[in-house]
């Protein structure tokens, strides 16, 4: 009878979160400030890439540059680097990853792998990877410190503890096979919370919590910016409790409401490309006959 009553409650819990993202899709980029992207459906044609010379919409997805003016959408200024690997194997057209480059061309750089950016500083660098050893972001923010012979966690505010973070873009099996690249294995490995992805292309034996890289991306800035500037109090690594005996925790009581710098959707536009091409799929396919959106949640 428990295991029973453990299946209900289990199958209830289930569909009330079905039932919640179902009203989230209905308009999913409704609290995100992203430019209208109207003007894009002003663009007439295709234009030729003028380093490759091939004929694309937009932008060109081998060179990961624009091939439309810059009036036609807005740039970015991150607040840290982001490379991006690709996969040699990836489907071009398929990728977001480009949006980034596109969107923010200072700060985004990708790479085809075997080719890789260079690491000076690992402690500077993350890689976003659920390895085995992941931390989620906020353990960036957490440093011991030495005093009067006490050691103190504290954490890191209104700043950022790192000053790139690596990607990886590629299918799920894809990406292991890069992640065993030693270089790659020297770096802390960062997990991001679950976000359900929007992403309309469907992706064989995954949840609907695999990112699309784009979607990815925009949830490391927030979550990081968040970790900055709109912390109230620390909060430490489960594997800390251990050591309270011989640490000294100390609370910051940090109050948000003082930081003029709390989020503010400064990065929702790197789903500018993004959720154009969302609207238009969906104005010529029912969402919820989309494979992509069958997907398990969890």
């Amino acid at each position: 009878m428990a295991e029973a009553n453990i299946i209900v409650l289990k199958s209830a819990k289930d569909h009330n979160l079905e039932e919640k993202q179902r009203i989230i899709d209905r308009a999913p980029f409704k609290d995100l400030k992203i430019n209208d992207a109207q003007i894009l459906d002003t663009v007439k044609g295709r234009e030729i890439c003028e380093h490759c010379y091939r004929s694309r919409k937009f932008f060109c997805y081998t060179c990961f540059t624009p091939v439309i003016d810059q009036k036609y959408f807005p740039r970015l200024k991150l607040p840290v680097k982001i490379d991006i690997i690709k996969h040699p194997r990836e489907i071009e057209g398929k990728s977001t990853a480009v949006h980034a480059a596109v969107l923010a061309p200072e700060d985004v750089k990708i790479y085809i792998y075997p080719d890789f950016p260079e690491i000076l500083e690992n402690e500077e660098t993350v890689l976003i990877f659920p390895s085995k050893a992941a931390v989620t972001i906020d353990n960036l923010f957490i440093k011991e410190v030495q005093q009067d012979g006490k050691t103190f966690l504290k954490r890191i505010r209104n700043e950022y503890p790192i000053k790139r973070a690596i990607f990886i873009d590629s299918t799920w099996h894809q990406t292991k096979s890069i992640y065993k690249d030693q270089r790659l294995r020297d770096l802390r490995c960062i997990v991001l919370k679950s976000r359900i992805s929007q992403f309309w292309r469907h992706q064989k034996k995954s949840p609907r919590w695999y990112l699309a890289t784009i979607e990815a991306i925009h949830q490391f800035l927030i979550e990081l910016h968040t970790c900055a500037f709109d912390i109230v109090e620390c909060a430490y690594k489960e594997e800390d409790k251990d050591k309270e005996d011989s640490l000294n925790f100390e609370k910051l009581n940090y109050n948000a409401s003082n930081s003029n710098q709390k989020y503010d959707g400064r990065y929702d536009n790197l789903l500018y490309f993004f959720k154009y091409m969302y609207e238009k799929i969906h104005t010529i396919y029912d969402h919820d006959k989309l494979w992509a959106y069958k997907r398990p949640l969890i």
